[in-house]
């Protein structure tokens, strides 16, 4: 089995950013993503999964390292500083490197 090494971001904000992180992907480059209903709690307080206003989402997305790093580079510079948002990077490996 051939593995390809790639990064995991995750992304978790608000809800009602949904749109335009999507939007922002796209533009860095990304080839798709996946997106859930989360909730949890931290520096922000608390947040329920019950309601799309005042919940949070996480959104996921494989990228080739370089794409990973452009994608952070954009969140940091448009969403950190007014919303509740965290992202990270993680290793991951791909058996279908075309895909991404």
């Amino acid at each position: 089995m051939n593995l390809h090494s790639m990064k995991l971001v995750t992304i978790v904000c608000e809800s009602v950013l949904e749109e335009r992180i999507v939007e922002v992907l796209g533009e860095c480059g990304a080839h798709g993503h996946t997106a859930f209903d989360v909730r949890g709690g931290g520096s922000q307080g608390t947040r329920s999964a019950d309601l799309v206003e005042s919940g949070n989402l996480q959104i996921q997305v494989i990228a080739k390292p370089a794409v990973a790093e452009v994608i952070l580079q954009r969140l940091h510079a448009d969403f950190f500083r007014d919303y509740a948002m965290v992202a990270y990077v993680g290793e991951v490996s791909v058996l279908r490197p075309d895909k991404f």
